[in-house]
């Protein structure tokens, strides 16, 4: 009994000193923040209420930037008795789409609006066929044809110019060139873009030309894209 009663003793003490103003933090430090106001993201962190050291986590700050569209994911470190650094991930733009203003916004591989983005921006155009909404986002649709943006192989990406998805879930590459490449759901995506980059590389196209890639191996060439 007499060692429960000393260790409970020590364990409540323990923590009313660890929740004493010198173990409150005092210093933030954020890193590679770069495409949100810093000011706004320590704000938003709740660090600077000062909670104690021992109720920070790395959980709870995330949450509280969840607002921020370029803030992906962060990682927290404490350095005792009162210093947090917080190191952010941010997300990369893979695209681009208009917004209903027909203002050109960055998309994230997981489809999410990055905010706006210059016109000039050397980014595929994403394109949904028959959308509920006519501008991005697009109410959950088109997150395949942002995925498939992300993975665009360097081989091809920049001859890439828009690409479409459609109500069934097919994606579609238009090339700069023009010709087409419809890739079908994104599956399968390194065969298809071998079988891409070698039809590139060893096919003579011409403008207008609509490839098949949807089985990789029985390339065929139709009239017209999906719609």
């Amino acid at each position: 009994m007499v060692t429960v009663l000393v260790l409970a003793t020590l364990a409540v003490a323990g923590e009313w000193v660890l929740r004493q103003s010198y173990f409150r933090v005092q210093h933030i430090t954020f890193v590679g923040v770069r495409h949100e106001p810093l000011a706004l993201v320590i704000a938003a962190s709740g660090l600077e209420a000062h909670p104690t050291m021992m109720d920070v986590n790395d959980l709870t700050v995330k949450a509280n930037l969840a607002q921020f569209a370029w803030i992906d994911s962060v990682d927290l470190t404490k350095r005792w008795p009162n210093t947090v650094v917080v190191t952010v991930h941010e997300g990369t733009a893979v695209a681009v789409a208009f917004n209903a203003r027909h203002g050109l916004q960055y998309v994230s591989r997981r489809g999410r609006d990055l905010g706006p983005a210059p016109r000039h921006t050397n980014l595929p155009t994403l394109q949904f066929v028959r959308p509920r909404t006519a501008v991005w986002p697009f109410s959950r649709a088109g997150r395949s044809a942002a995925y498939v943006a992300a993975q665009l192989p360097p081989a091809f990406s920049a001859q890439v110019s828009i690409v479409t998805e459609n109500d069934h879930g097919v994606v579609t590459l238009k090339m700069t060139t023009p010709v087409t490449f419809i890739i079908g759901p994104p599956t399968q995506l390194h065969a298809k873009f071998v079988a891409i980059a070698s039809v590139i590389a060893h096919t003579t196209l011409r403008p207008g030309d609509v490839v098949d890639v949807t089985v990789p191996g029985e390339l065929a060439v139709t009239g017209t894209p999906p719609s």
